[in-house]
């Protein structure tokens, strides 16, 4: 259950390590965000010389929960922190080359072919 003011990881390497979300896009009132979903967020903690600078402000997608998602058969995923991909505002695609960790199939479904094929695990 990701929400406005959560700390998130950023699982890429664009240079951006740390950011906080500040708005869950969708429904004019939507309040939190699950897998697969857009966010607006900023930059808390990068690292020097890369293309993302600190404050930056960035669209992202949802990449691991903590709270248990419910797939379609029955079963629950979980991980063990909160994490994001940051996406080019023009065309949804990963800014970076690369993507850390593993990634729910869900991502994919979602219509994220390109993160699906960057990430190294897909569970």
């Amino acid at each position: 259950m990701i929400q406005p003011r959560t700390i998130v990881r950023i699982s890429d390497n664009c240079g951006a390590k740390i950011g906080r979300i500040f708005k869950v896009l969708g429904a004019s009132k939507k309040r939190y965000a699950e897998l697969g979903d857009l966010v607006v967020l900023s930059v808390q903690k990068a690292e020097p010389r890369k293309q993302v600078k600190k404050k930056d402000v960035l669209l992202a997608v949802v990449i691991r929960q903590v709270k248990a998602y419910r797939r379609r058969d029955g079963s629950y995923i979980r991980f063990d922190e909160n994490a994001v991909v940051i996406l080019d505002k023009g065309k949804k695609e990963p800014i970076a080359g690369r993507i850390f960790g593993p990634i729910p199939r869900e991502i994919q479904e979602k219509g994220f072919q390109t993160i699906a094929s960057k990430a190294p695990e897909i569970v």
